[in-house]
């Protein structure tokens, strides 16, 4: 397993709130992340701004895929493993801003995310969530 897929698994439970990233107080998909980075590599590389539900999705511009760009490695679509970042368009047009970790791969595929309304989940990588990721990322090796 990860290191990453264990830190996540020890935020499940965590409750849904935005803009946080306290594992078992409460965390957003960027707070658990953020609080996954910061186990893994230390301090966060900047700070984040406030930002609204719709993550700028009026003016359509894709800050969160900008800001993982900058901060993680990108990976092809197609090469899925464990630990993988997983960045999704919840709908066809709109802006990607849903972040979740790849936890188990092929028959197993699954995810951890914040979810609102359920906090920290593992879901299973359904056909339904598999179409919305576009893009892939890997954790650096060092910051």
């Amino acid at each position: 397993m990860s290191r990453a897929v264990e830190i996540a698994r020890g935020w499940i439970g965590t409750p849904y709130l935005h803009q946080c990233s306290m594992r078992g107080a409460g965390c957003d998909c960027l707070g658990l992340l953020r609080g996954i980075w910061r186990e893994m590599l230390g301090p966060e590389p900047e700070a984040v701004p406030a930002y609204s539900r719709d993550w700028s999705e009026p003016e359509g511009e894709e800050r969160l895929w900008a800001a993982a760009l900058k901060h993680l490695v990108a990976k092809p679509l197609d090469r899925e493993a464990a630990g993988d970042i997983l960045l999704f368009r919840m709908r066809e047009g709109a802006v990607a801003k849903h972040l979740g970790l790849q936890a188990g791969t092929g028959q197993e595929a699954s995810f951890i995310h914040a979810y609102s309304g359920h906090g920290v989940v593992e879901s299973a990588l359904t056909p339904p969530w598999e179409r919305r990721i576009v893009a892939r990322f890997a954790f650096p090796e060092r910051t």
